[in-house]
């Protein structure tokens, strides 16, 4: 079988590219700004095709993000910024750099070397702490994971006393500290604003413990809203194939239905 070479078929991409921004109305007014929705967009539309193993679907999504890198580098290289050929060459180099066990000489043996090492050499590139490089955009849960992952590589993290092992159990007794400091401001009726703040508490609390547990809370939380979804679907289609109205049901009904599901 014959090795495929895309470089050719990248070629044409990137003219058509050129061409729509030159004789297409709407993609000749657009911005880096205008177009910043449609990159994220495109980036959860591939998500979702990933989470759905939809490989077919992930095919197309992947192009529609090559489409908003090209088209971005494109706006750049008009306003005399950057090209798309600077875009590879800067990623080119950055991923040389940071793999030293690859394409140096040093010596790394398994995956959280890795990590810890990456780290190390983006705070060398002139990071001045390693929170930085956490985009604002990012799910909150997600930030929130992020964060304590990079804290967690400089030591400040839950230990053994006097030893560099992991202690989940402290972890744990955090969430039912955070919980029961929630309790007691809505109980005690307090602010909102402080009752908002014992819930990021809370909330903040439990992704550190799903680190620990090495689930992404992030994915977790994904994956429930998928089972209540398809679990409240089941009871919209019940009414629809017995002509009710949702309102109407009882939540005895509704529950039967839920329960079946979960099945």
């Amino acid at each position: 079988m014959k090795k495929e070479n895309p470089l050719k078929e990248f070629d044409e991409f990137v003219n058509i590219v050129k061409r729509l921004r030159k004789d297409c109305p709407w993609d000749r007014i657009q911005t880096h700004l205008s177009l910043r929705r449609c990159l994220l967009e495109e980036t959860y539309e591939t998500l979702e095709a990933i989470d759905e193993n939809n490989l077919e679907e992930l095919k197309k999504e992947l192009g529609d993000v090559l489409l908003q890198v090209v088209f971005h580098s494109n706006i750049a290289e008009e306003e005399n910024n950057f090209s798309l050929k600077e875009v590879i060459e800067t990623e080119t180099a950055k991923l040389v750099a940071r793999h030293p066990h690859v394409f140096g000489d040093e010596k790394i043996t398994d995956s959280e070397e890795v990590k810890k090492n990456w780290e190390r050499l983006k705070k060398n590139e002139g990071r001045k702490s390693v929170t930085d490089g956490i985009p604002e955009e990012l799910p909150a849960l997600l930030k929130a994971y992020r964060i304590q992952e990079k804290a967690s590589k400089t030591g400040f993290d839950w230990r053994k006393p006097g030893t560099t092992e992991m202690d989940e159990k402290p972890v744990f007794e955090k969430i039912l500290e955070e919980l029961n400091e929630l309790k007691q401001n809505v109980e005690n009726e307090a602010e909102h604003d402080k009752i908002e703040d014992e819930l990021g508490d809370l909330l903040f609390s439990i992704v550190n413990y799903s680190r620990f547990l090495k689930i992404n809370p992030e994915d977790a939380l994904r994956r429930t809203v998928r089972k209540f979804k398809y679990r409240f679907n089941k009871i919209e289609d019940y009414a629809r194939l017995n002509n009710r109205e949702l309102e109407e049901m009882t939540l005895e009904e509704m529950d039967e239905i839920w329960n079946q599901a979960k099945k």
